[in-house]
């Protein structure tokens, strides 16, 4: 018994060591390899037997002990911590109580339901039990005074199970027998071996029984009752967006390479920190265009012209996309082309002050052809400029009639302009006649100054569509 009891305190210390399982659901059978020993004494009966409990671990002189396998037992786990166990024992009896006997043979077949405690003490490797249940004993004659007995006994249990392994356990137990044939056969019968269980179904071999196991088909781990976490970022691979690159439950599992608070899924640049509104990319110029998409990131600029400022080549304040004239400077008013100054028009109306017109006709004379082609030459300089061409005559005839000659002349030289390269949208023409002198029609002198074209700027008008074509 010394010994026993060492063999006890060391099982424990090492049993301590480890959370293992139980007979349960998951591993619904268990089969025990004992040996058993019988005791007739303690049971409180009349000589020769002893007071209850007295002298009950005395194994010398009233256990009965057969040292060999001498018991096997048979459970099912019913529910709820009860387990169904079935106990089948043989035995050579020498004492009964005080008194010694020739070797008698002892039968029993036992049934109890057994109640773990294990669950109240945190499901550690310590499993108590208690049972309660009935069997049948049977003890064969001697050849002395003490006949052979056999009957039905109720029985009661306390038994130990001490977990080393999730399907192995030592187990020691002490059943109390209460003979109702003959009060003598009452006795205690101890009990201790090694029990397996097994049963539970694990399909994947990852410790979770299918029964507990929520992806029964793939290995996964407890804490996520059987299912992966393939990149062990602690989320669950059913749960995980990303389930093949650790990431962040922010993220539902994904990573956000650039820590830009954009996961990388959604990031269209995950290695460089953006913004949200970026898409994860960065806008460097902050002109509203992500730096992969601008052609110039470093100087803000607008989506259109793909993230770079627009450019005004001839540095007259009208930016290219503006200028109708980009490679020559003007003004705002004339959509970046250059206009005429006061020095251009009077060249232009010295050269028209030449142009001579057969008499009383609209007949350009020969002579006036270099004037007009100056004239076309100056105009093609300003290609955004629309120009205004008035025909005047003198007094002489009457007015209906000088009215008519002036829009004649006036569109005479329109059409030779357009002839000579100038677009007919960019030229105005009308007659005034007689109502515009600039000079006496008293004198000869003064009506030749009189009959004349002029050219002038035609500021109130667009520039119409051109028909020459």
């Amino acid at each position: 018994m010394k010994h026993f009891s060492k063999f006890l305190l060391a099982s424990m210390l090492v049993l301590g060591l480890t959370s293992v399982n139980a007979q349960d659901a998951n591993n619904p059978w268990s089969i025990g390899i004992q040996t058993n020993a019988v005791d007739f004494y303690p049971t409180g009966e009349d000589a020769p037997q002893g007071d209850w409990f007295n002298d009950y671990f005395n194994t010398g002189d009233h256990w009965n002990i057969l040292p060999s396998v001498s018991r096997l037992t048979v459970g099912r786990y019913i529910g709820a911590g009860f387990v169904a166990e079935f106990a089948g024992s043989i035995n050579q009896i020498e004492h009964f109580g005080d008194r010694p006997v020739d070797d008698l043979s002892y039968y029993s077949a036992d049934l109890s339901a057994n109640y773990s405690l294990r669950a109240l003490l945190n499901d550690g490797w310590f499993d108590p039990v208690l049972g309660v249940g009935g069997g049948y004993n049977w003890i064969g004659d001697t050849d002395n005074d003490l006949q052979g007995f056999d009957g039905l006994t109720l029985n009661g249990k306390l038994g130990l199970n001490f977990w080393f392994t999730d399907n192995v356990a030592l187990t020691v137990e002490s059943n109390y027998k209460h003979s109702f044939e003959t009060e003598t056969a009452s006795h205690f019968q101890h009990a201790a071996g090694i029990k397996f269980i097994f049963g539970g179904t694990d399909s994947d071999g990852d410790g979770v029984y299918d029964k507990d196991d929520e992806c029964p088909e793939t290995p996964g781990l407890p804490e996520f009752n059987g299912c992966p976490d393939s990149d062990g970022d602690g989320i669950e691979d059913r749960m995980d967006e990303c389930p093949n690159e650790a990431g962040l439950a922010q993220f539902n599992g994904c990573p956000d390479t650039d820590g830009d608070g954009v996961a990388d899924p959604q990031d269209e640049c995950p290695n460089e920190a953006g913004t949200a509104e970026m898409n994860g990319c960065p806008d460097a110029d902050g002109d509203g265009v992500a730096d992969n998409e601008d052609d110039c990131p470093n100087e803000a600029g607008p989506a259109e012209n793909n993230g770079c400022p627009y450019e005004d080549a001839d540095g007259d304040g009208v930016l290219d996309k503006d200028d109708e004239c980009p490679n020559v400077a003007g003004t705002a008013a004339n959509n970046g082309c250059p206009e005429p100054t006061a020095e251009v028009v009077s060249e232009l109306n010295e050269y028209s002050n030449t142009v001579l017109f057969d008499l009383n006709k609209a007949t350009i004379s020969t002579e006036s052809e270099d004037a007009l082609n100056s004239i076309a030459d100056i105009m093609e300089e300003y290609s955004n400029t629309v120009f205004h061409i008035e025909g005047h005559t003198d007094s002489s005839g009457s007015d209906q009639y000088n009215l008519q000659l002036s829009k004649e002349r006036a569109q005479s030289v329109k059409d030779y302009l357009v002839s000579a390269g100038i677009p007919e949208n960019r030229l105005t023409s009308e007659g005034y006649g007689e109502t515009r002198p600039i000079a006496s029609n008293s004198t000869s002198s003064g009506r030749q100054e009189n009959r004349r074209v002029e050219i002038s700027l035609d500021e109130d008008k667009e520039m119409r569509e051109d028909t020459s074509n």
